[in-house]
């Protein structure tokens, strides 16, 4: 299904179930620690939805068997929650979801357990979060994917990063994933125009090595293929005339 104009009252749905994923997505950053488990952190992320009227999305998606993706270091995304330690350094990516009132939102931040100090990890998960805010700020009324896609390429070539090809940003909002399909790479100008009212997800995925990866022997997790890094960020957005709303922050 090609992402649809949304109602007012599919706006206000989404824009409650983002700040619902956003504040969960804040309270797993600053709990994630050397120590834990991956599972605690899912567990954490559980608890903080549990009364809110959002739900989880991704619990039973495609027969997703948690609440949260967590991926770490040369996990790109779609890690699932276990008895994994968290260790210093570890680069966690956290990837949720949140339906509420029938709309869904998606979100996914990476963060670096403990006091960093290995520049290039730094800075790999510093432009890949550069990256997604050039995308959004690409986006308005008549944007083609192509343009969204070129904006984030440029910062990730920049850097000289892998970019994951075969891994997209999508439409989202009646569904977890819906037409088109949001590239990270691309030429400006081409592609699927959209336009104001519709609500799409960007999700830069960039690595320090190679841009292949792999599915793990689990059916979930995709790795790199060379084992290097990868960092991840996503946010769900609303397309407005001059611009857009970045509905999964607080």
């Amino acid at each position: 299904m090609f992402t649809k104009v949304k109602s007012e009252p599919e706006i206000r749905a989404m824009r409650q179930s983002g700040k619902l994923l956003a504040t969960v997505l804040a309270t797993l950053k600053e709990a994630a620690e050397p120590g834990m488990t991956t599972k605690d952190l899912a567990n954490i992320a559980k608890r903080e939805l549990r009364g809110t009227g959002g739900h989880p999305t991704f619990l039973g998606q495609y027969g997703f068997p948690d609440v949260i993706c967590i991926s770490v270091n040369d996990e790109v995304v779609h890690g699932i929650p276990g008895a994994r330690t968290l260790n210093e350094g570890d680069l966690v990516s956290m990837d949720f979801g949140v339906t509420y009132d029938g709309m869904i939102t998606d979100s996914a931040v990476t963060v670096i357990l403990g006091t960093e100090t290995n520049k290039k990890n730094l800075k790999l998960v510093e432009e890949t979060r550069a990256a997604l805010m050039a995308g959004i700020r690409t986006v308005k009324h008549g944007v083609h994917v192509g343009d969204i896609a070129a904006a984030i390429q440029a910062v990730l070539d920049q850097g000289g990063y892998g970019i994951v090809r075969d891994l997209v940003g999508h439409g989202v909002g009646h569904e977890l994933h819906e037409d088109p399909n949001l590239p990270n790479y691309g030429k400006a100008g081409s592609g699927a125009k959209l336009i104001k009212g519709m609500t799409i997800a960007l999700e830069p995925m960039a690595t320090l090595g190679t841009h292949k990866i792999f599915v793990a022997e689990d059916g979930w997790t995709i790795k790199t293929q060379d084992s290097s890094r990868s960092a991840h960020f996503e946010h769900t957005i609303l397309i407005t005339e001059n611009g857009s709303e970045v509905l999964t922050t607080l």
